[in-house]
């Protein structure tokens, strides 16, 4: 993988509107408009799904399982007048584990210095107690609603699904598919309006911040929450531990030997797996290892859960 595929660490100019010369990092010139969203909600209602449709690359895992995303992950999106920093969140829930708590006050930490909040919530289900307990604690001048998963809903249950949460005294409410692209548009441009005047935060032609690294693991363990049984996915963690280009080493932890041999599988299969389905989506001359380690009860070790990163 190299910098032109992650967007990361690479130096960019853009001619402004006039033709004066690049536009430089951290200057304000003219009517150009930039500012930070956090997009929050419970698990699973597609928080990752809408930043990667947005900007049109993957930047972020998705799966149906909750504690997919762990980390805040900024997307940035940029055009000739204005830039958006996207700050994708881990889902907001009863917490399990001290990990839980840690990624709900990761996402809570997210809300904090950003120019609006994205609350998420899933169509198909519903407003419900989780979504409630979440708006209580949001800026109503602040928040669009985003209504996602639309795709395949009657209009009549839309509409009554956007009546329900009309009362809450949002900023704005956006029916969207993150899933088929429906919305996405009028959603984007609503957040341009909302820019107050500011300065190129990130090279124009940076996509996200996550380092490489952050990346391949993270697509390890994508792979894993597809293919393993419940009890798996939230005590996985991954990261890489050997980076000799384009050598790729990355430790697999799990936090009981039973879990162990559900992620090896069978004569190693699973393993194979989700190296196969990996380094199709790395460039053809990496080498790609998996080892897979025991920590046990790691997600209720704050020292487990800072050394990985969390």
């Amino acid at each position: 993988m190299t910098d032109n595929d992650t967007g990361i660490g690479r130096e960019a100019e853009r001619d402004d509107d006039q033709g004066g010369g690049p536009r430089r990092l951290g200057d304000v010139e003219g009517d150009f408009r930039s500012g930070f969203v956090a997009v929050v909600g419970r698990p699973n209602v597609g928080k990752s799904t809408l930043v990667n449709k947005i900007l049109d690359e993957k930047i972020t895992i998705v799966s149906n399982k909750a504690q997919t995303t762990r980390h805040q992950i900024r997307g940035v999106l940029t055009d000739a007048d204005s830039q958006l920093v996207f700050v994708d969140t881990p889902g907001i829930g009863k917490p399990r584990s001290a990990l839980g708590s840690h990624l709900n006050e990761v996402a809570s930490g997210a809300m904090t210095d950003v120019d609006v909040i994205c609350l998420v919530i899933d169509g198909r289900s519903g407003f419900g107690r989780g979504d409630r307990m979440l708006a209580d604690r949001l800026d109503p001048e602040q928040t669009v609603l985003v209504l996602n998963k639309i795709d395949g809903l009657e209009p009549e249950k839309v509409l009554g699904q956007l009546a329900e949460v009309s009362e809450l005294g949002f900023s704005a409410y956006f029916p969207v598919s993150a899933w088929t692209g429906r919305g996405v548009d009028a959603l984007v441009e609503h957040l341009r309006s909302r820019m107050p005047p500011g300065p190129l935060w990130y090279p124009a032609d940076t996509v996200t911040d996550v380092p490489e690294a952050f990346v391949v693991a993270e697509l390890v363990r994508e792979q894993l929450l597809r293919m393993t049984r419940d009890e798996v996915p939230h005590s996985v963690a991954t990261r890489v531990v050997e980076w000799e280009w384009p050598r790729i080493r990355v430790e697999i932890l799990v936090e009981r030997e039973s879990q162990k041999g559900i992620v090896i599988g069978k004569g190693g299969e699973n393993l194979k797996q989700v190296g196969i389905r990996v380094r199709k989506q790395l460039p053809p001359e990496v080498y790609l290892e998996l080892v897979v380690n025991v920590e046990k009860n790691w997600q209720d070790d704050p020292e487990s859960i800072e050394r990985l990163g969390y």
